[in-house]
């Protein structure tokens, strides 16, 4: 099965950043509607986020999302460990009975490949920041997309 909570989770971080950027307002039910994604998804990501002051969420009918540290403070790994929390990159299969030398040796040779391939990956996301990565995507846009007002004035009419 595959897991969404970390692209879900970036994207929902990046559109919060680009909202403050714009001076408008995020709420979980715009990101929703932009992301395409559940709102019950939505919220139980903020969970994990706020717990790890990424993102502070305010309450009531003028609530709103905002980043708890500038963008640069923010690092992909950040929101990659803070949404995905204890569970590996990979999973090793349980232990098999020792019936040959592969059988008997591939549980913790493959424990310490995944152990390795993960660091790396984190290693990845240490060195992009919120900010950088909001930067390459605006530099590289070619989508000729609205920015995140038109989001909001849409979400506005579809409710």
């Amino acid at each position: 099965m595959l897991d969404y909570r970390f692209p879900t989770a970036l994207q929902m971080v990046l559109s919060v950043a680009m909202a403050e950027q714009l001076g408008e307002r995020s709420t979980s039910a715009i990101l929703a509607y932009g992301l395409e994604a559940n709102p019950s998804f939505i919220r139980k990501l903020m969970v994990p986020l706020t717990r790890d002051g990424i993102i502070v969420s305010t309450l009531g009918r003028n609530g709103s999302i905002h980043l708890g540290r500038p963008t640069e403070q923010i690092t992909l790994r950040d929101i990659y460990l803070s949404v995905i929390e204890d569970k590996k990159l990979w999973a090793s299969r349980p232990d098999v009975p020792a019936r040959c030398v592969v059988s008997a040796n591939t549980c913790w040779y493959f424990k310490s490949i995944a152990e390795e391939a993960e660091q790396a990956s984190l290693a990845v996301l240490a060195g992009h920041t919120v900010a950088s990565a909001l930067e390459e995507l605006k530099k590289a846009d070619t989508s000729g997309c609205d920015p995140v007002p038109e989001l909001i004035a849409q979400y506005k009419k579809a409710h």
